[in-house]
């Protein structure tokens, strides 16, 4: 049996993303939660070998991995980000035999109330700053994020006139947070094609693929964006359809994966938002796009997150490393794993198997 443990005074065996000073703007109340994966992996044949690349948590102002602990029967293991998107990843291996492929993983994450406040994003969108080099990277298409054809023609239809990036975005928003609605009949969060939503005309799916459409029309119009997937943790303080739990704080969350946004404007750095969310809500609590408690929530998700959820990272078609046999990605929001090269089930915890929880900390 072998075990590891990180604790946060060795951020870097954990991971890091680079936080820009005053860019963001967390809460002083904090959430704890205990995060717990198991891994027992399954397959059709006696003996097999198998990989997994399990997404970790990035390090910012609003959230933190406090601990992380994992231990099992594998014969490989590393943490790393070595790839285009800074993804950090815990893979694991095992070599063909017909011993159990177990592993268990244990965090505690803290995380904060997200809220870069409206006035400064104002102020910040009429100054008309130059966005940065590094950011520039956001305003370009991907496979699944195309940013011509139809997307381009829409974009510039609801900016028409428009030259305030801020206004440009809540245009945008307020049409996919309209058009967009939330279809249960999607398998896990979607696939997150924006391309051919916008060319079928049909605006129903989960959060990646309103989020990717949401982050498409916003590079299309010149504004950098990307989704951002991660994991619901528990309790929502505004909705049980955005997040819950029992009344001791524990949920099981195995299949609480939950793609958000972030778009940039220089001077106010990058900037929450979650348009899915709206149609979750609509759905759940059988609301109209009007209703005081969804306009309350179109208000709260232009500019914050409640973080009853921890993000991964905001990785679209990407390698992972070390190099899967099937490549590049689409997302890393779900553990991912290969056995002689065909994929698991991410979508499917039983299936694959693994189970994740959550207990947060009263």
């Amino acid at each position: 049996m072998k075990r590891r443990e990180f604790i946060k005074t060795s951020a870097l065996a954990i991971g890091a993303v680079t936080i820009v000073p005053n860019e963001l703007f967390a809460s002083k109340n904090s959430r704890r939660f205990k995060v717990i994966y198991d891994f027992d992996i399954k397959y059709d044949e006696k003996e097999f070998p198998a990989k997994l690349w399990n997404p970790l948590p990035y390090e910012s102002d609003y959230q933190s991995v406090k601990y992380l602990r994992f231990n099992g029967n594998y014969d490989n293991y590393n943490i790393n980000s070595d790839n285009s998107e800074d993804a950090k990843i815990l893979y694991t291996s095992w070599k063909k035999s017909d011993k159990k492929k177990t592993l268990h993983v244990e965090m505690e994450i803290e995380t904060s109330y997200r809220e870069v406040p409206l006035k400064l994003i104002k102020k910040a969108s009429k100054e008309n700053l130059p966005i940065p080099q590094e950011i520039k990277k956001f305003l370009e298409p991907s496979s699944h994020i195309p940013t011509d054809g139809k997307i381009k023609e829409i974009a510039e239809k609801l900016t028409k006139n428009i030259n305030d990036n801020f206004k440009k975005v809540q245009a945008i928003y307020d049409w996919v947070t309209k058009t967009t609605f939330r279809d249960p009949k999607v398998i896990g969060c979607g696939v997150g094609n924006a391309g051919k939503m916008v060319e079928s005309g049909y605006f129903g799916g989960k959060c990646t693929d309103i989020s990717s459409l949401f982050v498409a029309l916003l590079r299309a119009s010149g504004i950098p964006a990307r989704d951002i997937f991660g994991i619901r943790l528990g309790k929502s303080k505004f909705s049980k359809a955005l997040g819950k739990s029992d009344a001791k704080g524990f949920a099981n969350i195995s299949t609480w994966q939950h793609c958000r946004c972030e778009y940039y404007i220089a001077g106010a750095g990058w900037i929450p938002a979650d348009p899915a969310d709206i149609t979750k809500l609509e759905l759940v609590e059988r609301l109209k796009y009007n209703d005081k408690r969804v306009k309350e929530l179109r208000d709260r998700y232009i500019n914050s997150w409640e973080m009853n959820w921890v993000g991964f990272n905001h990785g679209r078609d990407f390698i992972l490393s070390p190099k899967p046999e099937q490549f590049p990605i689409n997302m890393l929001g779900y553990p991912y794993a290969e056995v002689d090269g065909d994929v698991l089930n991410y979508y499917s915890p039983r299936a694959f198997s693994y189970k994740i929880t959550s207990q947060e900390e009263k």
